[in-house]
């Protein structure tokens, strides 16, 4: 063979060639390790459109949103798959283009297919939200906030104020999604025998609540030597604030007030979502890594971050991993690299075995590491 006459009768030449070799593969190996992620970074053609409206059946959903804009999309070309979804208060469309489509075009496409039909919507609905499919938005760690002296709301916001800004600041992060959040919001249960006894709707409660719980600015004061900037305060803020708020005037000139007519108290916005771990109540804080970030450095950098929390958190709360995807990639590193040492030590001594000669056996044992190397160059 022409390779192995040169090596031979050019020994300095072929150790040259390895070096090199050694060199580019380990600058390859480099490269390869920054990149290290359980999926590849590969986006798909497929566009959802979600739309959100409070209180309607999923007949209503059906009928007023998801059929308008299924009508208006089903136009656009190179549609692979059309499927949709209605639940209560929410309209799922999910939009499946053939696979060497452009993604950005499509996304473009729908939103101006959807753009001409959000006037015929019911004005009380949310704007529809668009979005691309992206294999980054699953996150690579879950981690647990619970605490045996504070309840979810008050977890919720301190994991809003100190937490999550903490590790949004992590190199690699892209996004810190909380599940189970339970944020404070003033609950208004109105009685509808006490609204009918005084003749008021809820429509007039909530013209009430939309009239007074406003904020607008008040000017300033100028003169020759100062001048002051006015703030009102005409926000309502506390329960009392609320339970005073006139809704109405009797017949008589009596105000009715909203602590008349409802039970006001400041709960959670939302009743319907909660998050337990180990049957103790808390919330779930998704880390999002970037389309180019190394999940294992990502991970190892949560993981640190979460040990310098524990120490700073209130008494009886800790933050606690409960899905962490970078481990099971050190896990299949690590099998890779087992499974390797045991097949560089099986080849030698197999080769040992039949040529019974150390010397002879010590050429592939440097040989087969550059080749390993150089094909991580390629790669």
């Amino acid at each position: 063979m022409l390779i192995s006459e040169i090596s031979i009768h050019r020994p300095v030449f072929a150790t040259v060639v390895s070096l090199m070799l050694l060199v580019v593969g380990l600058i390859g190996l480099s490269r390869l390790w920054q990149g290290v992620r359980e999926l590849p970074d590969v986006n798909a053609p497929v566009v959802s459109v979600e739309t959100r409206y409070r209180g309607a059946s999923p007949q209503i959903i059906e009928t007023k949103i998801t059929q308008p804009i299924e009508d208006r999309i089903a136009g656009i070309e190179r549609i692979d798959k059309l499927s949709s979804s209605s639940f209560d208060e929410r309209s799922d469309i999910t939009v499946e283009f053939e696979i060497d489509r452009d993604i950005d075009e499509a996304a473009n496409d729908i939103r101006d297919r959807v753009a001409r039909v959000v006037n015929s919507l019911p004005p009380e609905a949310d704007p529809p939200e668009i979005t691309k499919a992206d294999v980054n938005a699953e996150p690579i760690l879950y981690v647990n906030l619970s605490s045996d002296t504070l309840d979810s709301l008050a977890l919720t916001d301190y994991a809003d104020r100190y937490i999550v800004d903490r590790f949004s600041a992590l190199p690699g992060v892209s996004r810190v999604r909380i599940a189970g959040e339970r944020r404070y919001a003033m609950r208004v249960w109105l009685d509808r025998s006490a609204l009918a006894a005084r003749a008021l709707t809820v429509a007039d409660v909530e013209a009430a609540l939309r009239r007074e719980n406003v904020q607008f600015p008040a000017g300033r004061i100028e003169s020759r030597l100062r001048e002051f900037t006015l703030n009102t305060e005409t926000g309502l803020e506390r329960e009392e604030d609320f339970r005073n708020l006139i809704v109405g005037r009797g017949a008589d000139g009596y105000l009715v007030r909203l602590g008349d007519v409802a039970h006001v108290q400041l709960a959670a916005e939302n009743e319907r979502t909660v998050a337990r771990t180990n049957r103790i109540p808390g919330v779930n804080l998704g880390i999002e890594a970037q389309s180019n970030a190394n999940t294992l450095e990502v991970a190892r950098a949560v993981r640190k971050e979460i040990e310098t929390l524990n120490r700073d958190l209130p008494e009886g709360t800790r933050l606690d991993i409960n899905i962490d995807r970078g481990a099971f990639i050190e896990a299949s590193l690590r099998e890779v690299m087992i499974a390797l040492g045991i097949s560089f030590t099986l080849v030698l001594l197999v080769m040992y075995g039949f040529l019974g000669n150390w010397k002879a056996t010590l050429i592939p044992a440097v040989t087969i590491p550059i080749s390993v190397l150089s094909a991580c160059a390629a790669m």
